[in-house]
């Protein structure tokens, strides 16, 4: 039987050959922005993966949108023409059809942190801080700094920071954008009520939360008009009187009526007092509701690693791809694993096609 994950898939302008996506990876390793050498070699990697979609970290609009000093970012011209030059070398590297996206975002209140590995914490007064914004002068928690609550002029102000990234991003040669609306940063921020108190326009009704984050989507589509584009969301924030999966699916219906082709199903990320229930595929059901009630193509992400599993939940129909971050990590080849176990012929470059013997090994199950 055909493998319903190595079957193409077209999303908007674009054709993938694959319904494998690599989901977007935070490295906090830019200089001010900018990609290094890291990202040469993990954007390269990335191509020869055999993933057909590949959307790299989170790249923040303006300088003060990081959340770390390590942040990628596309706000000035030294970090288009990195962007640039780092996928100009993945596109000549990856396997034929590879699509390449940046996930455009702003940290919002998540903002002016230290890296993972240094604690995440909010960074002190001798680790050169920035102020930061959102929706609401609310704190994401206890230690962390309180944010100035964007007016008019600095919500216009990062509406044209979102358009004006998304053209750099059209120049550097990414093939699509991707909104960062998960995770607790500042679209999420507007979204959730949790994080949203306002009583203007911009907040209460859902109507009013969801107008910030759509009116950056249509300056996008506006400013990058030949770049296909899709959005990231926390379809629940799993916190009593959160964001709920129904506003969810109505939020999905006017990301689509904006010129979204499709909704990455993430969860969560908004407040410490979530209660997310972990666990392999533990957000399918999330990319099933979106699907199924904003009639918009889904990927399904978070711990999936069986390709089984991932096989299952093309072929049920509970998301049109899925995506897969960690177990890229863990092993750079996953896609051709999955192709050797599914019994998918694969075709790596021709450099490393002597090691497709082994991988086919490796794949087939343990004589019983």
């Amino acid at each position: 039987m055909t493998s319903q994950l190595f079957t193409p898939i077209t999303l908007g302008s674009l054709e993938l050959p694959n319904r494998i996506a690599i989901a977007p990876m935070c490295q906090y390793s830019a200089d001010d922005g900018s990609a290094t050498d890291w990202h040469l070699q993990h954007w390269m990697n990335l191509g020869m993966s055999g993933a057909g979609m590949v959307t790299v970290e989170m790249t923040d609009v303006e300088r003060r949108g990081r959340i770390t000093h390590g942040c990628l970012g596309l706000y000035s011209d030294h970090n288009e023409a990195a962007a640039r030059r780092v996928l100009d070398a993945a596109r000549r590297v990856a396997l034929p059809g590879t699509k390449f996206g940046t996930q455009l975002a702003h940290a919002g209140r998540k903002a002016s942190n230290r890296r993972p590995w240094e604690g995440g914490t909010a960074l002190q007064a001798n680790e050169d801080p920035w102020p930061i914004v959102s929706a609401s002068a609310i704190a994401f928690a206890e230690g962390w700094q309180t944010p100035q609550a964007l007016d008019e002029d600095g919500i216009a102000h990062v509406i044209a920071s979102f358009a004006e990234a998304a053209k750099r991003a059209a120049r550097a040669g990414f093939d699509f954008i991707e909104l960062h609306s998960a995770h607790g940063y500042l679209l999420h921020q507007f979204l959730s009520p949790l994080s949203n108190k306002r009583t203007d326009r911009w907040g209460g009704s859902l109507e009013n939360r969801m107008r910030f984050p759509i009116e950056v989507a249509k300056a996008v589509a506006k400013a990058a008009p030949g770049l296909m584009l899709g959005a990231r969301m926390s379809v629940t924030d799993w916190v009593e009187g959160g964001f709920t999966v129904e506003e969810g699916i109505e939020v999905a219906k006017a990301y689509k009526a904006a010129g979204a082709a499709y909704i990455c199903c993430s969860s969560g990320g908004n407040s410490p007092l979530q209660k997310i229930p972990g666990g392999p595929g533990y957000q399918v059901h999330l990319a099933t509701a979106i699907r199924e009630g904003a009639g918009i193509a889904t990927r399904a992400v978070g711990m999936i690693d069986d390709p089984h599993q991932a096989e299952a939940i093309i072929a049920e129909g509970k998301a049109d791809m899925v995506a897969v971050a960690r177990a890229v990590i863990a092993d750079p080849r996953w896609p051709w694993r999955a192709a050797a176990t599914l019994g998918v012929e694969f075709h790596p470059a021709p450099q490393l096609a002597r090691a497709v013997p082994f991988m086919q090994r490796w794949a087939a199950p343990a004589a019983g």
